[in-house]
């Protein structure tokens, strides 16, 4: 733009087109992980060394100490079920995905919407559903029992395989998913290829198809590890004491913070030592898909005798998969404290239901769970799309740290995650407005939000990174402010994925037990905390009825998560 005289005109000075104005946006995000996550994870660090303000390496001499193994015992059982579990979860959810994608066969429509049923199941109550189900007194070994006038029961769940199958059921469909959308992908010219060059079908199989499906099931381990890791509830009700959840959960119980803070320190270590391994062996090789092949045609099974197993086998699949959830609802009916030594219970009741929204000491953990899940996501909100939006359309040094700060909590354990925020906030500091949290409303939903931090941003960065930049450039070109463009332009078209992952951190939150169990007081129980709570006093009614609130509303979100999102979910997930 010239002047009249030729000479070009000078635009007058605005912050906003500074170079420097990137980081006045990324600064507040910067505070809020410093404040939130970087400070609470660094004061339970910082504790495991100091006792009474003194440098002292006696509680990892503890930790470590073989003449007293309990710590040690503690953590090679965590670690071995988590391994386990990843690979008990990796073959059922790898296998039922290509299974379901790659074949057509009767009963597979059905089975592909009941594949994600244990995700309707939230972690509390799913574990004593399977409790109710397959432990000694549970209803199927008391039934064959009674069938089969045995002495005994049968069979009972208990021990590491009961948590195993557990998070078998419970946490296959992350492998599921993940597997399922990038099975869609596979261009089967590779196989062609493979196979026209002399390659067997196991061949195929272990050198063609799954090294392409790594990168999926890398993600799947990684969260199935953290989630096993986690575990407390399983290992309390089939009778594994040492976890490291559990010696965790004791410490803090006994007021031994300072042992506490070593064994989430180690176990936080362990976590990050598994997510560096898989990054490493994802990073050996390349696994993009070069070239442009139409997607996988499922095959049709032809063979009568298949198409007889597959019908058997569906049918079984689906009671399988259906049982837990039917379970709970039976005993939701059920008269509390009825149910002793019968197989199912002999009295049945609405009130449960009736109570849950007139009675007002079993409408508290609803509500409290209602309002902290909602103040955390409303947070996410804020923060996950300013952030996706600073790491998708933004330029500026420490994007990389960014996206590293916002994930390291999903790395961690809920344990972790509550023991830190114990650490930092049981005295005044800055970042509590010079208030003490620990015992108060804000706590609790300051941990749901620090423990779901990637889910709003990775879904709100996955939908601007489909969304075409030059869409903002052109409204900014037209006179349009940036916070105008941001809010008529970039948020209505990131709105869905937004969305998505405010539902999924909704859901988490209502769900959440491992953390509210270490923060929560008589005034702020939360809903899982009122299950457990409920059960141990033998109220199955009431807390399987609350449970099946809980499925109600996960189903709900997880149905217009699809809808909105497609095949989407899983990679949110």
């Amino acid at each position: 733009m010239k002047t009249e005289l030729g000479l070009p005109s000078r635009r007058p000075f605005s912050a906003v087109s500074s170079r420097y104005f990137v980081y006045v946006l990324v600064l507040p995000l910067f505070l809020i992980l410093l404040g939130y996550v970087i400070y609470p994870f660094y004061h339970i660090f910082l504790e495991s060394f100091y006792v009474k303000e003194q440098f002292t390496l006696a509680g990892y001499n503890k930790f470590f100490d073989l003449a007293h193994p309990a710590n040690l015992e503690a953590l090679w059982t965590s670690v071995y079920i988590s391994v386990s579990s990843v690979v008990l979860s990796g073959i059922v959810g790898v296998s039922l995905a290509l299974l379901l994608e790659r074949y057509n066969f009767p009963g597979r429509s059905i089975l592909t919407v009941l594949a994600m049923v244990p995700l309707a199941l939230p972690p509390l109550i799913g574990v004593y559903s399977f409790s109710f189900l397959f432990a000694e007194s549970g209803i199927i070994p008391r039934t064959l029992k009674l069938w089969f006038h045995l002495q005994e029961v049968p069979f009972a769940l208990k021990g590491i395989w009961g948590v195993l199958m557990v998070h078998t059921f419970t946490m296959y469909p992350y492998f599921y998913m993940t597997v399922s959308a990038a099975a869609k992908g596979l261009d089967p010219s590779l196989e062609e290829a493979a196979s026209s060059l002399g390659a067997g079908r196991l061949y195929v199989w272990r050198r063609v198809i799954l090294p392409m499906l790594t990168p999926a099931m890398i993600a799947s381990s990684l969260l199935v590890f953290m989630v096993s890791m986690a575990s407390y509830t399983a290992p309390l009700i089939f009778g594994i004491q040492r976890t490291m959840t559990m010696q965790i959960y004791l410490s803090r119980t006994n007021g031994n913070l300072d042992m506490a803070a070593v064994q989430s320190t180690i176990l936080s270590a362990v976590s990050i030592l598994f997510l560096l391994i898989m990054k490493w062996y994802q990073s050996r090789r390349s696994y993009q898909n070069l070239s442009k092949g139409v997607g996988v045609h499922r095959t049709e099974v032809s063979s009568a005798f298949a198409k007889y197993a597959a019908i058997v086998l569906s049918v079984l699949m689906i009671i399988i998969l259906m049982l837990p959830l039917l379970v709970i609802i039976l005993l939701s009916f059920g008269v509390d404290n009825a149910w002793t030594v019968q197989i199912l219970p002999p009295k049945y009741t609405l009130s449960h239901y009736t109570d849950l929204f007139t009675n007002s000491k079993t409408w508290r953990p609803i509500g409290n769970s209602l309002k902290m899940s909602a103040i955390a996501t409303t947070g996410l909100i804020i923060f996950g799309v300013a952030a996706a939006y600073a790491s998708v359309r933004l330029k500026f040094r420490g994007r990389f740290l960014l996206d590293l700060l916002i994930m390291l909590p999903w790395a961690l354990p809920g344990t972790v995650v509550a023991v830190s925020l114990i650490s930092a906030f049981s005295l005044p500091s800055l970042f509590s407005f010079n208030q003490v949290l620990i015992g108060t409303f804000w706590i609790i939903p300051l941990a749901y939000f620090v423990r779901d931090l990637p889910l709003v941003f990775r879904s709100t960065s996955a939908m601007l990174m489909q969304t075409d930049p030059s869409v903002e450039e052109a409204a900014r070109n037209l006179g349009a402010s940036w916070w105008y463009s941001f809010r008529r332009v970039v948020f209505p078209m990131a709105f869905n994925g937004v969305l998505a992952g405010a539902l999924l951190a909704f859901v988490q939150g209502i769900g959440e037990f491992v953390a509210s169990i270490l923060l929560y007081n008589s005034q702020t129980t939360p809903l899982s905390v009122a299950i457990y709570q409920r059960i141990y006093a033998s109220e199955f009614g009431t807390a399987c009825a609350y449970g099946v609130l809980q499925m109600v509303t996960i189903i709900i979100v997880l149905f217009i998560s699809q809808k909105i999102t497609g095949s989407q979910t899983g990679t949110i997930v």
